[in-house]
């Protein structure tokens, strides 16, 4: 394909809002536009990708140097600092999920019986950490309440989670649907108080509890009075659940479900493959581009390039380059390999910038010099030589270094 054709347009500066180097060589390349949106050179890279990846899409990436994890339904992450995705990965086995639905293993030693609950005075003591701090105990003997109201049916929902965990809304929005924060008025009408709240005693309400809390004995919890709290509550016992759901937020450091062996690590990252072996496009790119890019510009395997050449004659005094690149184009192209003929008329050092930019793993430049010789330069992208091959010879030996 000829370069006009394609109506590239590179750049020579970096966009001011490349948010990572990969996106800023994108843009500057003439993949992507400066509003990510995919341009004509990114589509001919995403569409040889996944006609590459379509039976194991993570081998694939892995032949063409991107690093990839597996997660579950799955997913397949790339871990890159700039990404939009929260990630978990265990450190010891293959499991990674997405922040919003990863799941981790909290389950505690707990003591073999339950004791008798015991009210006692707390003042201003109407947060999890100021009530773990008062009474001398771990925040997970804490229970913690947390309400809602649904809005499809104004239904009040009383969530009871382990004072040491966080609320993952994501989970708690795929039981029962979106929510949003009860008033003071809306918590005092089902019997509980703001900042003392418990699941005990509480009227007209959806009671969610997470999957620890009944597997958690003699949590602290508040006794829906002012200032007082009770010791020693227990699921089953003082109140019992319309939903027992598993609706923590993952976090560093916990243990991996999977193994059960080893902590999560949380990693900045981007999804490529989705649950359902949808590709993401722009995420695609952005891998390729951060693994595969030096100071001049991409550095595109064979594989993932857009073309596996980049043909570019210089303007001669006494020859027709142009004439004779035409010639090893078409020549290249009945021995099936793919080629972005630069046939502008352009200062040469413009020619050999954009080369760079675009990251074919290979570049022929055509001149008077070794034409008059019966020679063009191949040079690989990658390689700090370059070869003078026969005219003739260039499809065999781009053939011969592509096997090689």
């Amino acid at each position: 394909m000829k370069y006009r054709d394609l109506h590239i347009q590179t750049q020579r500066e970096f966009p001011n809002n490349a948010r990572s180097e990969g996106f800023g060589w994108l843009v500057r390349a003439g993949y992507v536009t400066r509003e990510n949106e995919i341009l004509p050179l990114g589509e001919r890279v995403i569409a040889r990708i996944k006609e590459g990846a379509t039976d194991h899409p993570q081998a694939y990436f892995a032949s063409i140097g991107i690093p990839v994890i597996k997660g579950l339904f799955g997913h397949l992450f790339f871990f890159t600092e700039t990404g939009k995705e929260d990630i978990f990965k265990c450190s010891e086995c293959d499991y990674a999920d997405l922040a919003e639905t990863a799941c981790s293993q909290n389950f505690k030693i707990q003591p073999p019986e339950k004791l008798p609950i015991e009210k006692v005075y707390t003042p201003n003591c109407n947060t999890i950490e100021s009530l773990a701090k008062f009474l001398h105990v771990d925040e997970n003997k804490t229970a913690k309440a947390l309400m809602f109201v649904r809005i499809s049916d104004g239904q009040f929902v009383f969530v009871v989670m382990r004072g040491d965990t966080q609320l993952n809304p994501h989970k708690l929005r795929k039981h029962i649907g979106e929510v949003r924060p009860a008033t003071a008025e809306e918590i005092v009408a089902v019997g509980a108080v703001p900042g003392f709240a418990s699941a005990i005693g509480i009227k007209n309400a959806l009671i969610v509890v997470d999957e620890l809390i009944p597997h958690s004995m003699n949590l602290v919890a508040g006794a829906n009075e002012e200032g007082y709290h009770l010791l020693n509550t227990n699921h089953g016992r003082d109140y019992s659940a319309d939903l027992v759901v598993e609706i923590v937020q993952a976090q560093d450091g916990d243990i991996c479900t999977v193994c059960e062996d080893a902590c999560f690590w949380q990693e900045k990252g981007e999804i490529l493959v989705d649950e359902k072996g949808e590709f993401s496009d722009r995420n695609i790119l952005l891998a390729l581009a951060e693994t595969h890019h030096d100071d001049k510009g991409l550095t595109l395997p064979a594989s993932a390039a857009p073309f596996d050449v980049y043909l570019m004659h210089i303007p001669g005094k006494t020859m027709d380059t142009r004439a004779e690149a035409e010639k090893i184009f078409l020549a290249c192209q009945s021995a099936g390999i793919s080629v972005l003929f630069d046939d502008r008329d352009e200062r040469a050092g413009v020619k050999f910038n954009d080369a760079d930019l675009i990251g074919c793993p290979l570049r022929i430049t055509v001149g008077e010099r070794g034409l008059q010789n019966g020679m063009v330069e191949v040079k690989a992208r990658k390689a700090g030589e370059s070869a003078n091959v026969r005219v003739e010879e260039i499809p065999i030996h781009i053939k011969d270094l592509s096997s090689s």
